[in-house]
């Protein structure tokens, strides 16, 4: 009897010591797959990269997000294919900033970043350069394409401004709305080492895309939220509006961290902005959705969805660390 009850613990004793050992076995071959996957972001230029061209065709070399800033304000916007769309957001951005910059004190720079595109995108922005000139409009034709958060970070790293603005080509916000995520920066009252980031926000027309979308949809939505909630960010509703707001400070903090340059890199910028305590504030924008988005609603959410749990396990693992400013080539 006592033989059998030993063997019985026994036995139990043994699962229990095979089933830590197969957890940590697991654990360490997950920790092991994150380091050997997590390999950092290449931030070295292509040599066309490093170069924009003026109205009359001559090459002049971008600047870098660790000078100084020289204008007041840069806007950053991503293209990828975006022939057709740009112009729209183009002329409507362009008209507001030229009636702004009739205050002499105000003075801005727009960067359109050619993401790899096939069509004739880069063709297109030009002609905004030789309208207005290559101070207040540069081309960044990147050689390949990098996804939106490498097309945004490569824009960004390339400004002028004191605060810099990433607005999407599609033209979804409307960009006058600039002024509601200015007040919201001004809103901070501390901002440590001059950093802040104010981002446009959808939030507030939630239950009106939810009557409009599908059942199927509006779970992933919600799903997504969800994990951006449990493994990244709190406290801000909408991290996706392509319509945010930085202090140069904010911005050369967090983009010499970024990793993730597909859709999700927005969630990874404001976790690096709470891990630094940067103050990130929300403001309600008007946004229209238009046709030709380049984002496949399951697909897109899936690769998001990891990226997530990614995100959150490669920064509590140390595959990724949070990095001091560093130069680029």
């Amino acid at each position: 009897m006592f033989t059998g009850m030993w063997m019985m613990d026994f036995s139990l004793y043994d699962l229990l010591q095979y089933s830590l050992t197969l957890a940590l076995i697991v654990l360490l071959l997950v920790v092991v797959v994150l380091h050997v996957s997590a390999n950092m972001v290449d931030q070295t230029r292509h040599e066309k990269e490093k170069h924009f061209l003026t109205a009359d065709g001559k090459e002049e070399s971008f600047p870098s997000l660790m000078d100084p800033p020289s204008l007041d304000l840069s806007v950053v916007v991503p293209s990828y294919n975006e022939e057709l769309r740009l112009p729209v957001m183009m002329d409507e951005a362009m008209e507001y900033l030229e009636k702004r910059q009739k205050n002499p004190s105000f003075t801005y720079e727009v960067i359109v970043v050619d993401d790899g595109s096939k069509d004739k995108t880069t063709e297109v922005a030009m002609k905004y350069t030789k309208k207005y000139g290559a101070q207040k409009v540069r081309v960044l034709t990147l050689v390949k394409n990098r996804g939106k958060g490498g097309a945004v970070r490569m824009g960004t790293l390339s400004s002028r401004g004191r605060f810099i603005l990433m607005a999407d080509a599609d033209g979804a916000t409307k960009f006058a709305d600039i002024e509601k995520v200015e007040e919201g920066l001004e809103s901070i009252s501390e901002k440590p080492d001059n950093m802040a980031i104010s981002c446009g926000s959808r939030a507030h027309l939630e239950k009106e895309s939810v009557a409009q979308r599908s059942l199927f949809r509006t779970f992933l939505m919600f799903g997504f939220h969800f994990l951006v909630w449990f493994f990244c960010v709190r406290g801000i509703k909408d991290t996706q509006c392509g319509f945010k707001l930085f202090t140069r400070e904010a911005a050369l903090k967090t983009f010499s961290s970024l990793h993730v340059e597909r859709w999700a890199f927005d969630v990874e910028l404001l976790f690096i902005a709470q891990c630094f305590d940067i103050p990130v504030v929300e403001v309600a924008v008007n946004w229209t959705e238009i046709e030709g988005s380049k984002l496949v609603p399951f697909w897109s959410w899936l690769q998001m969805g990891r990226d997530l749990v990614f995100i959150r396990l490669r920064y509590l693992t140390g595959a990724w660390r949070l990095e001091s400013e560093r130069k680029t080539q």
